[in-house]
């Protein structure tokens, strides 16, 4: 008996050190797999351009999902040139990217990234449109965008702190109808008018 149960303590602890080491090894190979994504977003998922999004601690099956609408062009894929990188001052776009990704270095990136902290970047807004983007937030948006949209575990990205440009042209890709959205978000969002959008964009910057 003492023998089998020393034996079951051992298979554990082996078990469980080489899951560890197979955990540590993934994060390890993520970065050089998600290298075209370090060139613009930042090695710990955090830049300083204006349009490029913070993606650092977003949930993993938000950024596999991400990955897979790009593959299949179901998301705007707007030109960029890389900011950093040996490919800096190239030009590419989101689905070209994703397009060079497999399966499994997707699922790579993805662990990697939520496993960095989110920063969220100062910018100006306006004191009166931020009011009334908290107003429009608690009526419309909290309900898949809790703990004001900094929440990774909604699945839903990270709005607190991110770039106003960015959250600002996916409102507008929401608005023109080049970007799906949730079933869910879709009656609320299609019901704000173009000032309610402008004020959540400032709610969200405003967010430190």
């Amino acid at each position: 008996m003492k023998k089998n149960f020393t034996a079951n303590i051992l298979f554990a602890c082996s078990a469980l050190f080489g899951m560890s080491m197979a955990t540590v090894a993934s994060a390890v190979d993520a970065p050089k797999a998600a290298e075209s994504c370090i060139a613009c977003h930042g090695k710990d998922g955090n830049n300083k351009e204006a349009s490029i999004p913070n993606i650092a601690s977003y949930s993993e099956e938000y950024l596999v999902g991400t990955m897979k609408k790009y593959q299949n062009k179901e998301r705007p894929c707007v030109e960029t040139e890389y900011p950093g990188g040996s490919k800096k001052g190239s030009k590419t776009d989101m689905c070209k990217v994703a397009a060079e990704v497999s399966a499994d270095d997707i699922n790579k990136i993805a662990a990697y990234f939520v496993e960095q902290t989110f920063v969220r970047t100062a910018q100006t807004t306006d004191p009166e449109l931020v009011k009334k983007g908290k107003s429009v937030y608690k009526l419309k948006c909290y309900t898949c965008h809790s703990e004001d949209a900094s929440f990774p575990g909604d699945h839903a990205g990270i709005l607190a702190g991110q770039k106003m440009a960015y959250v600002r042209q996916q409102t507008k890709f929401f608005k023109e109808g080049k970007r799906p959205m949730p079933k869910k978000m879709k009656p609320k969002f299609e019901n704000l008018d173009d000032g309610e959008v402008e004020a959540l964009v400032h709610y969200f910057g405003s967010i430190q």
